[in-house]
């Protein structure tokens, strides 16, 4: 299922917000993460749905991924 591309580009500015706050990088920082990411590209994809679940859900999975790339 693919979700409406204006609804999802606000999701993603509300992810990459989230994500920023919870880590403490700066905006630009958690942007260019969250687009180089695997959750990005499951989102983008439609994979799993990955785009119908919470903003919180979707922060932690990218904070995960982040956390193993360190």
């Amino acid at each position: 299922m693919t979700a409406n591309p204006v609804l999802l580009q606000k999701k993603y500015a509300r992810v990459v917000e989230l994500f920023a706050n919870e880590t403490g990088l700066s905006l630009d920082e958690s942007l260019h993460l969250f687009y180089g990411s695997k959750v990005y590209e499951l989102m983008k994809n439609g994979v799993s749905d990955m785009h119908c679940m919470s903003d919180g859900y979707i922060a932690d999975e990218l904070k995960s991924e982040h956390a193993e790339r360190l």
